[in-house]
């Protein structure tokens, strides 16, 4: 008789951010995650917390919803302490967020102003060291545990992405300190640099469709912009205990567009 083999992420205890809509990439981690035998809790934030809270109901087992908004660090006490009370321990984390005023996108780089600049690198860079730190105590308790983050590679200026650019530079040196710091600990910290797929963030980046056109034809293995699963499993293995002794890494999910010229 077969016996069921079990799931990537059976019995790991996952807290994951950014679900907006059922086209979140964070959504589709969300419920692979479940699928791989995860227990899921989401947060949502600000006027997206609504968001967050009905889009749960769509997953394949509803999780809580949780407020965390990384610009208020008392959320994240109230988080880390639900999180101790419910799980004793965090197997990992998703961290899937961003913003930039629209001052700091659209090709207008040399007009934003620090005000504005300093909220899109707060929020998109800055708070992955916010939730790796807040919560390390809880991933330490896991005995190996693993944080994700989703990226968009900024190693070269993008049209119109401008100080968002700048803020996931920031982000990337950003996981490559706290891979450092927290090695000791056992806690892994990745990213997947995901090629562009349509999402409720990614329309809001002006001239988003020049990224679709130019994506599908240059990458080597093709590239669907409105298919999130291959970044979602790149996730959750990164999330699994399939990747032990890596840490600081940036993997592309694009479909290879990373790797050749024009």
């Amino acid at each position: 008789m077969l016996v069921p083999m079990p799931g990537l992420l059976e019995g790991k205890r996952i807290l994951v951010t950014g679900v907006l809509t059922d086209d979140s990439l964070a959504y589709a981690v969300a419920a692979l995650a479940q699928k791989e035998g995860a227990e899921v809790v989401l947060t949502g934030a600000g006027r997206g917390l609504s968001l967050t809270r009905r889009v749960a109901r769509h997953l394949p087992e509803p999780p809580d919803v949780l407020e965390l908004d990384v610009t208020v660090p008392e959320h994240l006490e109230v988080v880390r302490s639900d999180l101790e009370r419910r799980w004793g321990a965090l197997d990992g984390v998703l961290h899937s967020i961003g913003f930039a005023p629209p001052a700091c996108l659209g090709g207008n780089f040399l007009d934003a102003g620090w005000d504005d600049v300093k909220v899109a690198l707060e929020i998109s860079a800055y708070s992955l060291k916010h939730l790796a730190a807040g919560f390390r105590d809880l991933l330490r308790a896991a005995g190996t545990a693993s944080v994700v983050g989703l990226d968009f590679d900024a190693t070269v200026a993008w049209p119109g992405y401008d100080w968002m650019g700048v803020a996931k530079a920031a982000l990337e040196s950003t996981c490559r300190y706290l891979a450092r710091d927290l090695g000791a600990d056992r806690i892994r910290v990745n990213l997947v640099a995901a090629g562009p797929v349509k999402t409720m963030a990614a329309k809001s980046i002006p001239g988003f469709s020049a990224f679709e056109d130019a994506w599908d034809g240059r990458a080597p293995l093709g590239w669907s912009v409105t298919d999130p699963e291959p970044v979602a499993r790149a996730c959750v293995a990164l999330l699994s205990d399939w990747f032990p002794a890596t840490t600081g890494e940036m993997v592309h999910v694009d479909g290879g567009f990373h790797a050749v010229g024009v």
